[in-house]
């Protein structure tokens, strides 16, 4: 028998990999893994507020991740701290104020592992269709904006120089990022991700000759890793979410070490 709880994490973890690959793709290209990581940190927060004024999480949490996203374009134009420290400040300061706000709300009845490490089994139907939302207005930017995404990865003063607008791009990438994120927190967690958006890219990155094929590589292959960690998870009892991110690091590693197995 095929249980609907399983059927609904797969459709979920689906969902958030065909989005995750051609957005990882920018993420790996671009080296903003850091960004990933303090927009993932925020979305605790968002948690904490959504429950401190009784609004749907949902809403709060990607309400929170785009504003800060924002806010953290904005401040890498000031030139007074370096952008790595900018960003170790906000992550983990996002992170330390939304788990001290949720220790100040009483009678609150909160699974602080399914937030950080994700709780991917407990899909509902409303979540879908929040990933289902969020995953067709991504990839439709993406599309719409794609050629001009990819001259300013390539050379941002040459893009600029063609007329492209460097910043409303840099901008509408962080705030794609930040929607995914939002997401996709149910799938693996606030800790783990940014995991969803690199692995899979990263392992295809050797595997393409085009940022297309990459895109769409990355894609499949974090689906791969889906339902490799969901059957893993259901075999051998173990936590969704990290299950995932297991298969999709052994899809990495194999990629990486067979054609260094195969010269030997």
């Amino acid at each position: 028998m095929f249980y609907d709880f399983l059927l609904y994490a797969l459709l979920g973890g689906v969902g958030v990999a065909l989005v995750a690959g051609p957005l990882g793709s920018f993420v790996v290209w671009r080296r903003m893994s850091y960004f990933g990581d303090s927009l993932a940190h925020s979305a605790l927060l968002g948690v904490a507020i959504g429950i401190f004024f009784e609004i749907n999480l949902n809403i709060a949490i990607i309400v929170c991740c785009l504003l800060l996203a924002i806010l953290l374009v904005a401040m890498q134009k000031q030139h007074f701290i370096a952008t790595d420290t900018l960003l170790g400040i906000m992550a983990h300061s996002s992170l330390s104020l939304g788990l001290v706000t949720i220790s100040f709300i009483e009678d609150a009845r909160i699974d602080l592992m399914a937030f950080l490490f994700g709780d991917l089994l407990a899909i509902l139907p409303e979540d879908l269709l929040w990933i289902l939302l969020g995953g067709v207005l991504v990839l439709s930017l993406l599309y719409y904006y794609w050629p001009q995404m990819i001259a300013m990865t390539i050379n941002e003063e040459l893009a600029a120089v063609e007329g492209v607008s460097v910043a409303k791009m840099r901008l509408l990438l962080m705030l794609m990022i930040a929607l995914v994120i939002a997401v996709a927190m149910k799938i693996v967690g606030v800790l783990l991700i940014t995991s969803l958006l690199i692995i899979p890219a990263a392992s295809a990155r050797p595997l393409s000759r085009s940022p297309e094929k990459m895109a769409l590589l990355a894609s499949l292959l974090g689906c791969a890793a889906v339902v490799i960690g969901l059957l893993a998870s259901f075999e051998f009892d173990t936590p969704a979410g990290p299950s995932v991110v297991v298969a999709a690091m052994a899809i990495f590693m194999s990629i990486y070490l067979w054609p260094r197995k195969a010269s030997h």
